[in-house]
């Protein structure tokens, strides 16, 4: 993904019910000159898992370890009309933690590369993989980025955390700040531009999201946060409109040309990226982030597109991930 704020948007609209994602078209196409990783699938046992394993495999962007009961994975293969010569299948007992502890073991132990969500709760696959057994913890607190493809517009939005951390606090918005930071800087932005979002872009001491934006803001100047540049707090309006902010007299050099927006908490940033993608007709791809390989949690609800695109930024982050360790 290049930095594209300068781009002319051209239309994204073929008709009047298909859009074009040239953002995550682009993702994915960068991600696939990179090589497939191995990705252990965490009890694919329907249909949708199966099938987001096969595409993104033909997508030449993982190699699935598909871990679970093997008759219950046949049995959903089978369903989907999907052929599972060439995935490797690890047989496990029918209880996705015993699934889940099994996935996040390969990962620890290098056999692969990204862990990924099947048919269980998030919070079964979540709560394997930040175990201590798993050995998976990084040296931040845990946290979810969405790459977000709204049509026509001019550059992609990266959000977090809208799905992980309820109600983080001071030092919780600085890891995931910083670790929104590093995948944008694996995205290709060398120096992402960061809104920090509130309600208002004053800060009101009744009002703990403006006083932890001024905070992180300071804790930036002083490189306690590295990498990008930060302002908040700022509102929705003024983080992505230009207008909106000059209006307001807002003299910033990330107000209206964010790329990475950082939530006050889960329930606002839950909100705005279901915004997106069911009134903006967005789509969007997305990570869990901070531990020792990504995690590719997928939804139910997830397109196939989503899907395809949120391995391709696993594909990517690994590759960073490399990098910065060499």
């Amino acid at each position: 993904m290049t930095d594209s704020r300068n781009t002319t948007a051209a239309s994204s609209k073929k008709s009047d019910e298909t859009y074009v994602y040239r953002h995550l078209d682009a993702l994915v196409d960068r991600a696939r000159q990179m090589g497939p990783i191995r990705v252990a699938i965490a009890y694919p046992c329907d249909t949708t898992s199966i099938e987001a394993a096969s595409l993104a495999q033909q997508a030449g962007l993982i190699v699935p370890i598909l871990v679970g009961p093997t008759a219950r994975i046949q049995q959903a293969a089978q369903a989907a009309k999907i052929d599972l010569n060439g995935m490797e299948i690890v047989d496990t007992v029918d209880d996705p933690r015993v699934a889940a502890d099994i996935s996040a073991a390969l990962c620890r132990d290098q056999k692969a590369q990204a862990l990924m969500k099947g048919s269980l709760h998030s919070d079964e696959l979540l709560g394997a993989a930040v175990s201590r057994d798993a050995g998976l913890r990084g040296n931040r607190r845990a946290s979810h980025f969405f790459v977000i493809d709204v049509p026509d517009l001019e550059r992609p939005l990266m959000l977090s955390d809208c799905v992980v951390n309820i109600a983080p606090g001071l030092l919780e918005k600085r890891d995931i700040i910083q670790t929104a930071i590093d995948m944008a800087h694996a995205l290709g932005i060398d120096k992402p531009k960061v809104a920090i979002l509130s309600a208002v872009e004053t800060v009101n001491p009744a009002m703990q999201s403006t006083l932890d934006a001024a905070v992180l803001c300071k804790m930036a100047d002083r490189g306690q946060i590295t990498g990008g540049i930060l302002d908040g707090p700022l509102a929705f309006d003024n983080a992505m409109s230009s207008e909106s902010a000059h209006k307001k007299g807002i003299i910033s050099p990330v107000a209206g040309q964010a790329d990475i927006m950082i939530m006050p908490n889960l329930e606002a940033g839950n909100m705005v990226y279901k915004e997106l993608v069911y009134v903006s007709h967005a789509e969007c791809a997305g990570l869990v982030l901070g531990m020792r390989v990504p995690i590719i949690l997928t939804s139910r609800s997830d397109s196939v597109t989503s899907r395809i695109a949120s391995c391709a930024l696993a594909v990517l982050k690994n590759q960073h991930l490399g990098t910065t360790r060499n």
